[in-house]
């Protein structure tokens, strides 16, 4: 491909950061290329967010069939095809994947496939793949490379024993034994997933609770719904010794004094993420870095002039909306758009079964701090949407300040949490209180009118309780 002349934004990565910088730009008019050496959608549309959903609606449909009784409804030699569960995830990201492509060509976003490298200020060269050899000329670059996950140490993942989040979404069999070793929010899933179809699941986390970020009292309930299910879960527990041995995986667990040896069939490993920067600067440009992750400015600029960066690449949280958020709050700033704004406010999901969703502070953190605060609490048994649907595990906790009412942190674990979120996360950015969701109308009967309620306790005030 010949060289190109100049690009208002040359964006390196195509994922939720990525693309959404890009076609950001190409809607504000600017001359765009997105760099991505495979589709775009980056590893969350194709190789997490978005296919491990789809597998997990699959296991809640299936379990949702086998007890088809608790509805008055039969149905007999409920069974799943592994394979096309797998397929059908597969085929989810391909289709959302080429709807990014439409995207691009909507916004004229011209999208070269191979690895691209800032090879100084204002140009980037792209390496490997169908347009390698291209030189762009930028007015300003978006590196947007995220993040890729940690294997574990000494285990190269070969996506049969050992496994990450991305080899284990390419499986085309069920292990009967699976070892998850790390109970974030992916290990979790997971572990959730596989149990649900039958696998038999050791959850290991070295931290005392599952989802170490969230609130203590859903992680415990989390728990106790879990082991019901037949999970095994394992906290405060190291794992050592861990290797392949013939067809199985040996592990020694270790919590204190006690160690347990299992053999499993395959282990996957949640232990978290690392920045990836592989091959995405040369050594001409120098960046300054914290912790592996790049640092940058109020205006998601670097120590380098006309290269930013935004998403998993600067650091925590490690999430696919804020990756989007983040870029798009700097393209609109690089181009006079507005002014951009650091993200200090939002969702995190999980969604296993029962779902978690939270955003703000935990109960534990304000205990720390001393801040003075109230807590109201509705369970989603007490909801007649919930009984009806059988979906009545878990409640809605509203910590607000005991002054003036803010809301300080909103935690759900229960049917729909991760959508039900959304009211709360629109109520703490408007900086509504309690009572103002308390005296909205929710409609009757719906889940979300748990969230009334239980803005509503914090007085004391719920009807249902």
């Amino acid at each position: 491909m010949a060289e190109r002349i100049e690009y208002d934004l040359v964006v390196i990565g195509g994922g939720p950061a990525g693309y959404a910088g890009a076609i950001r730009a190409g809607q504000l008019g600017k001359k765009v290329a997105c760099v991505e050496m495979e589709r775009p959608g980056g590893t969350c549309l194709n190789w997490g967010c978005i296919p491990s959903k789809a597998l997990l609606q699959s296991a809640e449909l299936y379990q949702k069939m086998l007890h088809a009784a608790d509805f008055g409804l039969s149905a007999e030699k409920v069974g799943y095809d592994f394979e096309k569960v797998m397929g059908r995830s597969r085929a989810v990201a391909d289709r959302m994947a080429l709807g990014i492509e439409y995207l691009f060509r909507k916004n004229k976003v011209d999208h070269l496939r191979g690895r691209g490298e800032a090879v100084g200020s204002g140009k980037v060269m792209v390496r490997e793949g169908e347009d390698k050899g291209s030189l762009l000329n930028a007015r300003n670059i978006l590196l947007a490379t995220g993040c890729k996950m940690r294997p574990l140490p000494g285990l190269e993942p070969d996506g049969r024993k050992v496994m990450t989040s991305r080899e284990v979404l390419a499986r085309k069999d069920r292990p009967n034994r699976l070892l998850v070793v790390g109970a974030g929010a992916i290990g979790v899933e997971f572990a959730y997933f596989f149990n649900a179809l039958g696998s038999k699941v050791i959850l290991v986390e070295i931290l005392p609770q599952l989802l170490p970020m969230e609130d203590v009292e859903v992680s415990r309930y989390l728990g106790r719904s879990f082991k019901r299910q037949g999970i095994g879960i394992l906290l405060r527990t190291k794992v050592e010794n861990l290797a392949v041995v013939g067809d199985v995986v040996r592990a020694d667990l270790v919590k204190g004094a006690k160690v347990k040896s299992v053999e499993v069939d395959a282990v996957l490993s949640a232990i978290g993420v690392d920045p990836n920067l592989d091959g995405a600067l040369s050594q001409e440009v120098e960046l300054e870095k914290s912790g592996g992750y790049l640092k940058v400015d109020e205006r998601y600029q670097t120590n380098v002039p006309g290269i930013y960066a935004a998403g998993d690449i600067i650091g925590p949280p490690w999430l696919a909306h804020v990756a989007t958020y983040e870029a798009i709050q700097a393209v609109d700033g690089m181009f006079g758009a507005g002014i951009p704004k650091r993200v200090t406010l939002f969702p995190a999901c999980t969604y296993c079964l029962p779902q978690v969703a939270s955003i703000g502070r935990t109960e534990q953190a304000l205990k720390e701090s001393g801040l003075p605060y109230k807590v109201g609490k509705f369970p989603f048994t007490a909801s007649g949407k919930a009984v009806a649907s059988n979906a009545s595990e878990g409640f809605v906790k509203i910590i607000s300040a005991e002054d003036d009412g803010e809301i300080l942190g909103v935690h759900i674990i229960g049917a729909e949490a991760t959508e039900l979120i959304g009211e709360y996360t629109l109520a703490m950015n408007l900086e509504a209180t309690p009572r103002e969701v308390q005296e909205t109308i929710h409609a009757h009967p719906t889940l979300s009118e748990a969230l009334m309620e239980a803005a509503a306790a914090i007085e004391g005030e719920a009807i249902h309780i």
